[in-house]
């Protein structure tokens, strides 16, 4: 049972079933974790990890993992999965670790899920933890309220430029059919 969080009502358990019924069809649930492995990173802060699905597959591979997310239900069902990476429970927009990261990665929706009025301060709470010559890689779902043109902004904000753009994690020619977008902003 979750408990009311701030972002909503959210079960770990129940948000990770999704996932492991997909994994055990033969369904790759690792798109995301691949394109982040592509950029060779070393460290990668997973930032609105939920459940650690992809901070735990990137861990696997042998990176530095840290993953963040709001929801104490997401983290808790990441810290039973995975009780040797570290699990943070913070709101991305006032993060401050202390640390940078080869790759900041928002996979799954996560600027979705901010609160009204929040997304600059996500982005720039994670921008904060991006190494000098790291990347911020984001991936949402387009035209449910926050747009391309808001995010570059506030990453442009932030002194981060667009790198590149794809339609899918598995890198499909953006715009393809329009509905999602996958992002990698660099320092300027």
């Amino acid at each position: 049972m979750s408990r009311p969080g701030k972002y909503g009502d959210w079960d770990g358990g129940k948000y990770q079933e999704r996932f492991d019924a997909l994994a055990a069809s033969g369904v790759d649930v690792h798109g995301e974790a691949d394109f982040v492995g592509a950029l060779n990173p070393r460290s990668v802060l997973d930032a609105g990890c939920g459940t650690g699905r992809v901070g735990r597959e990137l861990a696997a591979r042998g990176l530095d993992v840290v993953g963040v997310d709001a929801e104490p239900s997401m983290i808790a069902e990441a810290q039973r999965r995975d009780p040797e990476l570290a699990w943070i429970v913070s709101d991305l927009a006032a993060l401050d670790l202390g640390r940078t990261f080869d790759v900041v990665v928002m996979a799954g929706n996560v600027l979705l899920f901010t609160l009204p009025g929040m997304n600059a301060a996500v982005v720039a709470g994670c921008a904060r933890h991006i190494a000098p010559e790291g990347a911020l890689v984001s991936g949402f779902s387009l035209g449910r309220g926050y747009e391309l043109d808001e995010y570059d902004a506030h990453c442009e904000a932030c002194g981060l430029v667009l790198d590149a753009r794809w339609s899918t994690w598995d890198r499909a020619a953006f715009p393809g059919d329009g509905t999602y977008a996958v992002l990698v902003h660099r320092r300027a």
